[in-house]
Parts: C-alpha cells; sequence; structure tokens
C-alpha cells in the first residue's frame, strides 16, 4: 500500500472526495485508518470495540461521505457491534436491529469500524470506567478526555477518524469536543432522526451528532440525518460564514454561581474581542435568573429514574436481580436516590425544566447567539470526576465545572463549542456559542466565520497521528 499517512490529516468531505474522483478506493481509505488504530488507540484507549473485517465486507453506497472511516459512541446502538453503554451489566450485549440513525451513516457512505468509549451510561464528565479504564487526552495523557464523548473526542484529536459520533445529555458533545480541541455541535431537540429506541424524560435530554475536526464535516451530517418530516424546517448542508451583524448576549458567569478561571476568563475575553472584531455586537448582560443547582438536581433525578428502569427490565429478563457490584458506585447511587425520593419527584423536576426553560428563552430572546466559556476548568486530570469519587463530591466537582452547558440540553436550542484558545501551555479551551431552537444554519454560518479567522484544523495534540508518525 502507498503511504497514506496524509490521510489522517484531511478532515471527512476531502477524504470523500479523494474516493469519489477515484484517487483512492475505500478500502485504501479503510487501510489507513487501521493502521492509525493500531498506533494510536493503546495510548488513548478510545476505541473499546473494534470490527475491521466487518468495516472490510462494507461496500459504501455512493453517499457525500463514501468510504471514509467512523465510529459511534458505546451508549448508541450499531448493528453488529457491541453495545456495553460502558457498563459491566451489558459488557457481551449486542445490537442487532438498524435503528433510523444507523441507517443514516451508512446511506451517508459512512464505513462504521468500531465503538468510541463513554462513562457509564453516559452519567459523568470524565470517560472512565471500571469496564474499560480510562480514556486519555491526546493533548496531555494526565489529562481526562472529558465525558461523556471523550472516546470520540479522544480518537479525533489523534487523527484515527476525522469525525465521529457523539451524543450530548448536558455537555457531552460540547466537553469533549473543548477538551480536546476541536469541533462540538448540539442540535435543537427534534432536528435529527432516533438514534436509541425507547423514549424517557432523560431520553428527551440527549441530542446525537458528532465531534469534528472541521465545520463542514459537522454541517454535512447534520444535513444527512436531519428528520425530513419533523416539526423543524430543514437546515440542509450550510456551506458559506454567515453574512449578517449578529446581535451577541454574554456572560461569565455559570449558572450554579460560580466564576471561570483565570485562564478560561483570557480565552473568553479573547472570544469577545474575536466577535466584535468580525463586526458583531457583543453585549454583556446577567446570566439568566436559572438556578443551576436546582437544575442539576433534576437532571440527576431523571437520570436516576431511567437508571431504576433499566434495572427493574433486566433482573426479570436474566432471572435474577441486578446487584450493586454489576454497577460503578455513582451509577448505583443515581438509582438509590430516586428510590428514596420516589416516582412523584418526577413531576417536580418535570417543573424544574419548564421554569427554566421559560426564564433561560425569555432572557435571551432579544438576541442572536449567547457567548459564554464552554467550561469554568481548565481541562481536569483523570481522577477528578472519576464514578469512585464519593457521590457529593463527585456532584459537587461536577457542578463547579458544568454550569454553562446543561441549561440549552433542557431548552431543545442549538449550541456549539468552538476550539479558539490555547493556554500557554497548549492545552485547549473551547468558547461556547447557542442560539434559538431551530436556528442550526445561522450557528454553522457563524462557526464557518470564526474558523476561518482563527483556523484550528492545522493545530495537532503532541499525542496524534500526524504529529508522531506524520511530522
Amino acid at each position: 500500500m502507498a503511504n497514506l499517512r496524509f490521510l489522517s490529516r484531511l478532515d471527512g468531505v476531502a477524504q470523500a472526495e479523494l474516493v469519489a474522483r477515484g484517487e483512492l478506493s475505500a478500502a485504501e481509505v479503510l487501510a489507513a485508518c487501521a493502521e492509525r488504530i493500531e498506533a494510536m488507540n493503546p495510548l488513548i484507549r478510545a476505541i473499546p470495540t473494534l470490527d475491521l473485517e466487518r468495516a472490510r465486507q462494507v461496500k459504501p453506497p455512493p453517499g457525500p461521505l463514501a468510504g471514509v472511516p467512523f465510529l459511534v459512541k458505546d451508549v448508541t446502538p450499531y448493528p453488529g457491534l457491541r453495545w456495553s453503554l460502558g457498563s459491566r451489566l451489558f459488557a457481551r450485549n449486542f445490537a442487532a436491529p438498524a435503528t433510523p440513525y444507523s441507517q443514516r451513516l451508512d446511506e451517508a457512505g459512512l464505513v462504521t469500524v468500531g465503538k468510541t468509549a463513554t462513562s457509564e451510561f453516559g452519567m459523568l464528565g470524565s470517560t472512565e470506567t471500571v469496564l474499560e479504564g480510562v480514556t486519555h487526552n491526546p493533548w496531555d495523557l494526565t489529562l481526562s478526555a472529558s465525558g461523556s464523548s471523550g472516546g470520540s473526542a479522544a480518537a479525533v484529536a489523534a487523527g484515527i477518524v476525522p469525525l465521529a459520533h457523539a451524543n450530548d445529555g448536558g455537555g457531552s458533545i460540547r466537553i469533549p469536543a473543548s477538551v480536546c480541541g476541536l469541533f462540538g455541535f448540539k442540535p435543537s431537540r427534534g432536528r435529527c432522526v432516533p438514534a436509541s429506541p425507547g423514549a424517557s424524560d432523560f431520553g428527551a435530554l440527549v441530542y446525537d451528532h458528532c465531534i469534528s475536526r472541521s465545520v463542514r464535516d459537522s454541517a454535512l451530517l447534520l444535513s444527512l440525518t436531519e428528520a425530513r418530516d419533523g416539526a423543524l424546517p430543514p437546515v440542509g448542508y450550510v456551506r458559506e460564514p454567515i453574512a449578517r451583524r449578529l446581535r451577541i448576549a454574554t456572560w461569565t458567569r455559570t449558572l450554579t454561581g460560580e466564576d471561570p478561571e483565570p485562564a478560561v476568563r483570557r480565552a473568553y475575553d479573547e472570544a469577545v474581542a474575536l466577535c466584535e472584531s468580525l463586526g458583531h455586537e457583543v453585549e454583556p448582560v446577567s446570566p439568566p435568573d436559572v438556578d443551576g443547582l436546582e437544575l442539576g438536581d433534576a437532571f440527576f433525578l431523571v437520570a436516576g429514574a431511567l437508571l431504576t428502569g433499566v434495572v427493574g427490565t433486566v433482573g426479570p429478563q436474566r432471572g435474577h436481580p441486578v446487584e450493586r457490584h454489576e454497577l460503578e458506585p455513582f451509577t448505583w447511587s443515581l438509582v438509590e436516590e430516586f428510590s428514596r425520593r420516589g416516582p412523584g419527584a418526577l413531576s417536580e423536576a418535570r417543573a424544574v425544566f419548564a421554569r427554566s426553560t421559560e426564564r433561560y428563552l425569555a432572557a435571551v430572546a432579544p438576541y442572536d447567539v449567547v457567548l459564554t466559556p464552554t467550561l469554568a476548568d481548565t481541562p481536569w486530570r483523570l481522577g477528578h470526576l472519576s464514578p469512585l469519587v464519593p457521590r457529593e463530591e463527585l456532584l459537587r466537582r461536577t457542578a463547579r465545572a458544568v454550569g454553562y452547558t446543561p441549561i440549552h440540553n433542557v431548552t431543545g436550542s442549538p449550541a456549539m463549542s468552538v476550539p479558539l484558545h490555547w493556554t500557554d501551555g497548549g492545552v485547549p479551551i473551547g468558547t461556547h456559542f447557542a442560539a434559538a431552537p431551530g436556528a442550526e444554519a445561522l450557528l454553522l454560518g457563524l462557526a464557518y466565520q470564526l474558523e476561518a479567522a482563527r483556523p484550528w484544523q492545522n493545530r495537532w495534540a503532541p499525542y496524534s497521528y500526524p504529529r508522531m508518525f506524520d511530522s
């Protein structure tokens, strides 16, 4: 095989164009990806499930991303691949039926080679599990790739694949994108076809899309997976920077009342200056009157309801109850807390979501976009948000770090983390932008503009394939 190491530097659109023009075959592109997995995955541990033999049998249809290697986050089913949800309870679970989302991925021509690591059931902001171990951040191996889509972010940051599936229940696309120096876009509620079976209060907070290096990869995939008969008018493939001046509201204090670290504040100040230099009107405002701690409590309560349902279903199906040791301590604590508070607490959580949505959307209604940091803290070390940390301390640490992103899951708003800043020590810090429900085109247009003004695609992590093998 010819030296195809250069492929690690190309985004998905560019790789697909090579295949479409006949300059490379899908088999050659896949072989190059297999080489990158062999070189990088033992170091960063992003891919717990791999089936290259199956992928070699795939003949991708002539879709817009035909021949591009792809990975699916392991909280989401994909036909023929293990579906563990990062949990020992499902370590031997294999997904058989296709979903509307997996069918769209296949129709796009993507070649799914495996699954990416996640926190157990996608509940925590670090990809560390008893089942799979830890996933390392390619920018610094002592740092977490965060979560719960840390495996997807690490795989893209390491140059293994140009984009990877991710989903977002409280920031799980945007937060890993921030700490891994990538573009992470969360669509509006109802924008994309369903990715997982079933419905729940927690499921209503979860949005599927991807983490990518380029804005155009994310924009193209969104156009290929959006619902065509939904309540929202279609976005289509957004290809160009926005051409009009935006009114941007901005604040720095999280909804849990925390101020960002100084390094995060510097990144935020740079982003404000950049937006102003691009001709946008940026207006500092007070954060909306939303109680972030109350919101976090409601979030984990509906998560506990979902997990209680899982435990209650699995036990009878297999003939003996789920035991404490089969789940991580934090996961089990969510089940116990929901049991203590009872099903009636769900109505309280729903009321919190409704009240928070009303207040947030009313506060930001006069503006096109909201700009904040993505995270209050710089990327954290492995272990900081481990599921083995005692429950109350883990909740406190999570509330401190993740105070900007969850509100958009509740309101159904599109939001994105854009890699605009690196610290003096070379660690990425993302900037967060959100818009009104249904306004994906506006946000993607802004993202193209920011990408052109501060290009990031050629900034590679020290522990990435291009830096280690194609420098």
